[in-house]
């Protein structure tokens, strides 16, 4: 690595007595962590879990000052791998970056090369993170289910829960782009317009979803599903699977409990499908950034992504942990 000692700014988080504070500080190279690449930050991006970092949350950070943001993508400014040379344009999203490891609210970043994955070319650094953690981990489900025969041919409508957040909006978009016929569930009657906008054949109410079955099986309905909620609706929307019908689970919003039972697994062969997007093997992250490049409708990205600044951090981070933000949430570092 260089020794350079160019000044940048970030947003640094403090714990003094118990109590996290946030504060936009002069940073310099000689403050970033161990890595492998310096990079360039161009943008980042708002989570419900950056959210959670910012204020203190879930102990999900253990170590400060710490720079949060789960998620960025830029341009390699300095490298000691052989993969990667200054000007290559990166995305990185997981190995807990953000929360472990300081992460993409500052204009530079040091992490492992093995991190990172080249963006394909046609995707901008805003489009990048406008997809963001969220985008991926979208791709991702929906690889799977595909993987488990789940295609536009099937009988039946997929549903997605939490459809208004990140992931939610990304799996309405990119299924009704790949011609499949999308059920989006949402709790916000104000965002049916939205979600129809997205691509959404179908809107279910959340009530209808947190209502239980009278038996261990409901009336077959969905051809596969992708559940951000979890607790009750996961258990409740396995039942009503079709036959040979997959989920793929996502989030844990509402609960990391499921109390159902194995007649769904037995009499119906479904599959619950488990997305961790925060370790997922190289090829893969290759794979699904390529998938995203080919299959994601961009004329939508505009009505799902909103630009912040670092300064806004706070304040939004308030709003995702109350559910008022919809879609996701850019932060520009330029």
């Amino acid at each position: 690595m260089s020794g350079a000692t160019n000044s940048f700014r970030g947003l640094v988080l403090r714990e003094t007595d118990g109590k996290v504070s946030s504060k936009i500080e002069q940073l310099t190279d000689a403050d970033l962590p161990a890595g492998d690449v310096t990079v360039r930050v161009a943008a980042s991006t708002l989570n419900y879990k950056d959210g959670m970092v910012l204020k203190g949350i879930g102990q999900l950070v253990r170590s400060y000052p710490h720079v949060p943001g789960i998620d960025f993508a830029g341009t390699v400014e300095d490298s000691n791998s052989p993969n990667y040379k200054p000007g290559d344009r990166v995305v990185l999203t997981g190995w807990r970056v953000g929360e472990v490891h300081w992460g993409g609210y500052a204009q530079k970043a040091r992490v492992k090369a093995e991190w990172l994955v080249p963006l394909p070319a046609a995707i901008s650094f805003h489009q990048a993170m406008a997809l963001g953690t969220a985008g991926f981990t979208a791709m991702l489900a929906v690889m799977a289910l595909e993987e488990h025969g789940l295609t536009p041919a099937n009988d039946g409508e997929v549903l997605i829960t939490g459809a208004v957040g990140g992931v939610g909006s990304i799996a309405v978009a990119l299924l009704a782009k790949l011609g499949y016929r999308v059920a989006a569930s949402t709790g916000r009657a104000a965002e049916h317009a939205y979600l129809k906008n997205l691509g959404a054949t179908t809107i279910v109410p959340r009530a209808e979803l947190e209502a239980k079955p009278a038996g261990p099986l409901a009336t077959e309905r969905w051809s596969g599903a992708i559940d951000n909620v979890g607790g009750p609706i996961l258990a409740n929307l396995l039942t009503a699977l079709k036959r040979s019908g997959s989920c793929a689970s996502v989030g844990l919003a509402a609960s990391n409990k499921l109390e159902t039972t194995v007649v769904p697994f037995l009499l119906r062969g479904v599959n619950l499908l488990g997305i961790d997007s925060s370790m997922t093997p190289f090829a893969r992250r290759v794979a699904a950034w390529n998938r995203l490049d080919r299959d994601f409708d961009w004329v939508l990205l505009d009505g799902i992504a909103s630009t912040i600044g670092l300064a806004e951090l706070p304040a939004f981070a308030e709003r995702i942990l109350a559910g008022q933000v919809r879609g996701r949430v850019v932060v520009d570092l330029g």
